[in-house]
């Protein structure tokens, strides 16, 4: 495999990783704080329901959590491509 071929696997994995955190936080912001919101609204979570905790906590907390979980796949996949600090 030469240079160009590992380029492009190292960039589509980083793509696919990308696209996959922004479809989560997507999921739970817009549609657990939007969407799903009326289906939620029946479990109490701190006194509010729980749609609108994920609407003003839940997607930020799922946000930090994803800019961990980010930072450490890239770690093991620059690891794998031997492009480790």
């Amino acid at each position: 495999m030469d240079d160009k071929e590992k380029g492009k696997a190292y960039w589509s994995a980083n793509l696919r990783l990308i696209y996959g955190c922004l479809a989560v936080w997507a999921t739970v912001s817009f549609g657990f704080g939007i969407l799903l919101r009326p289906f939620l609204s029946d479990i109490s979570v701190g006194g509010a329901d729980l749609g609108f905790w994920f609407a003003q906590q839940g997607s930020i907390l799922t946000f930090v959590f994803l800019i961990f979980f980010y930072a450490w796949k890239m770690n093991r996949l620059d690891k794998k491509h031997g492009l480790e600090e």
